[in-house]
């Protein structure tokens, strides 16, 4: 994998409004690894993994998100690529349980 990582955390108003199946549909149409999951504070949590410009145009959306999302904050920072191990082998992108 060439590119950069990046750990991300989004808050506002981003679950129970299909904001994960959002992030997952968005980053497989750029192409991007990673995965997406809620955490127990209410916040959304991903990784993504590409080309430099795609992954900050992930992230430029992400502070949109979804129609019914409300997105207060959102957070990036990098990280090395051990963080993409959550995914089950095999899987480009994922979305994970919970935590």
């Amino acid at each position: 994998m060439s590119g950069v990582i990046r750990h991300v955390t989004i808050s506002g108003r981003v679950q129970g409004v299909g904001y994960r199946a959002w992030v997952d549909e968005q980053a497989t149409s750029r192409g991007l690894e990673g995965w997406v999951r809620n955490r127990r504070d209410g916040s959304v949590e991903a990784v993504f993994a590409g080309a430099e410009d795609v992954v900050a145009d992930m992230i430029a959306a992400c502070n949109r998100g979804p129609f019914s999302a409300r997105v207060d904050a959102v957070q990036a920072t990098a990280v090395n690529p051990d963080l993409l191990n959550q995914r089950r082998a095999g899987e480009r992108f994922a979305v994970l349980p919970t935590v």
